[in-house]
């Protein structure tokens, strides 16, 4: 059984010779390590900072947040949410790395503002077994950001906490709105 899909490819593709994803993102990344040069970076990052943001295709954070390779860690999940896992990334991020804020992104047309905690019971049917994680879907993605600023802002785990702001990042127009924590 394979679990990359087959993607068509154009003859204008770069690596179109190539029959899966997976084997596009192979190939691909030899002839990036053939050009690579060490960049000799820490792996603490450089401006002090972890960002926390969806998973979404559509998100390109460097860019959109004028950032370098070097400069941040990242920590991606569906919806961008705090669970335990983000908080356990946060803490190795600020005990043992260093950094001292954190940015959290959420973003407009989440696919989880169109899920339910159903969706775990659809699994349970389907495969036998509940999931022991919540789907943590929302309906008011300000909400959420909220309710994320706060996982973190209470956690016992992290030690730097007043420089925790959270935004949605609108995907039609790559803009940022903060969102009030109150």
């Amino acid at each position: 059984m394979t679990t990359s899909a087959s993607v068509p490819a154009g003859p204008e593709d770069a690596i179109a010779r190539v029959g899966t994803v997976t084997d596009r993102v192979v190939e691909a990344n030899q002839e990036y390590a053939a050009a690579f040069t060490d960049p000799g970076l820490d792996a603490a990052p450089a401006l002090q900072v972890a960002v926390v943001a969806c998973m979404d295709a559509r998100l390109d954070l460097y860019p959109a947040l004028g950032l370098r390779l070097g400069d941040c860690h990242t920590i991606r999940n569906a919806g961008g949410v705090v669970t335990d896992d983000v908080i356990r990334s946060l803490t190795i991020s600020q005990r043992k790395l260093g950094t001292r804020s954190v940015v959290l992104i959420h973003h407009t047309g989440c696919g989880l503002e169109s899920l339910t905690e159903d969706f775990r019971t659809e699994l349970e049917a389907e495969v036998g077994q509940r999931p022991a994680w919540a789907v943590e879907s929302f309906k008011d993605v300000e909400q959420d950001v909220r309710q994320s600023m706060r996982r973190v802002r209470t956690s016992p785990f992290l030690q730097h906490t007043d420089d925790v702001r959270g935004f949605v990042f609108d995907v039609r127009t790559g803009l940022l709105r903060e969102i009030d924590p109150a």
